[in-house]
């Protein structure tokens, strides 16, 4: 499995490299991780790594998710462990508020921690976010639509998407066709962007452009696989 952490956008500002030439970057804090399960081929049918960001409050977990990162104590547990079944590894960490997997082989074991260090020796990376919600909005602001003109004649249709239609034949709207609706909040990549400087020290990471989401927005970094 390529390098691959969990962590919260910060927001964005400019740093100054040797050269002195000022670049835009997104600060991410990214990390530390918890592993908490490791899929396999032989009991999942793949290979994929679990991992877990950021501590949630008990009070604010449901039951499964406590369960899932610690051994509860259950009518169910114990006819299972009675039977022979054999009981899963638990991370044995607090209910994480952003999990995710990353497919892949790796040799990382549950309840291990991933840190920003993976990626000392990364150039470029993926990142995985939910793009910001627009609402409900109109073809212009929506697809870039031009509207129709803004001239003697056209009454009160300007930011209008035009016709639709396709005549009596085939007499029907094709799926697809650009129209208005729902804006964002949809899951989105950047892909291949450049890793410009990791801090260890303070789990931080600074890529270069803009990353899906607001500020405050939980994304996935990995490396990226893009060539060129």
């Amino acid at each position: 499995m390529s390098p691959s952490i969990l962590g919260r956008k910060v927001g964005m500002t400019q740093v100054y490299l040797e050269d002195g030439q000022a670049v835009p970057v997104t600060v991410i804090q990214a990390g530390p991780c918890h592993v908490l399960q490791v899929r396999s081929e032989d009991r999942d049918g793949f290979q994929a790594v679990q991992l877990g960001f950021e501590d949630m409050p008990r009070r604010l977990a449901s039951r499964a998710q406590r369960g899932h990162v610690a051994k509860l104590e259950s009518k169910r547990a114990k006819k299972r462990s009675a039977a022979g079944v054999e009981v899963v590894a638990k991370a044995d960490c607090e209910p994480q508020r952003f999990v995710r997997e990353f497919r892949g082989e790796s040799d990382l074991e549950v309840g291990a921690t991933v840190t920003v260090d993976l990626f000392a020796d990364v150039k470029r990376v993926d990142v995985t976010g939910t793009s910001k919600g627009r609402g409900y909005a109109g073809v212009m602001k929506r697809h870039n639509f031009s509207g129709q003109r803004a001239s003697h004649g056209v009454k009160k249709v300007h930011r209008h998407p035009g016709g639709t239609g396709c005549s009596a034949s085939p007499s029907r709207t094709f799926k697809g066709r650009r129209m208005a609706g729902q804006y964002g909040n949809v899951k989105s990549t950047s892909r291949n962007l450049e890793l410009v400087r990791v801090d260890a020290e303070n789990n931080l990471l600074l890529v270069r452009g803009a990353v899906p989401g607001p500020n405050g927005g939980f994304v996935s970094i990995r490396e990226t696989n893009k060539v060129g």
